[in-house]
């Protein structure tokens, strides 16, 4: 195999053909915005803080209360949009501190809950129909 003409010729061969063939896909590089970073960032922050309200005694006692399984809840919770959880957030600021702000929140859950159940995404309380 000493200075093969046959085997230089084929090993060269396939390494063009195997360049050739690899397709590389386009990089595109943009810049990000700090406002897109900054609500991206946001909305990280508000579904922890929505899920540590969930985590408190007092709501999960008030959930299980209204027949929601507290960890059906926060599995909800994580499913929803960034835009749902702002929203959600935003409502319990507005609700004053105490014992009535946990009560809304659970009332406020349970709504969330029944609106998903009613337009056919979950299937939690039987006695709401799907609308589909």
């Amino acid at each position: 195999m000493k200075n093969n003409p046959l085997l230089q010729r084929l090993v060269t061969l396939v390494c063009i053909m195997a360049l050739l063939l690899a397709g590389t896909a386009p990089l595109h590089a943009a810049m990000v915005g700090t406002d897109q970073l900054i609500l991206s960032e946001q909305a990280q922050v508000d579904r922890e803080q929505l899920l540590a309200t969930l985590d408190r005694d007092d709501v999960r006692e008030q959930l299980a209360a209204m027949g929601v399984d507290p960890n059906e809840a926060a599995e909800r919770v994580a499913r929803m949009t960034d835009q749902e959880v702002r929203e959600l957030n935003e409502r319990m600021e507005d609700m004053p501190v105490g014992s009535a702000s946990v009560l809304g929140v659970v009332v406020l859950i349970f709504i969330v809950f029944i609106i998903t159940d009613a337009i056919g995404a979950t299937d939690i309380f039987p006695f709401v129909r799907p609308v589909n």
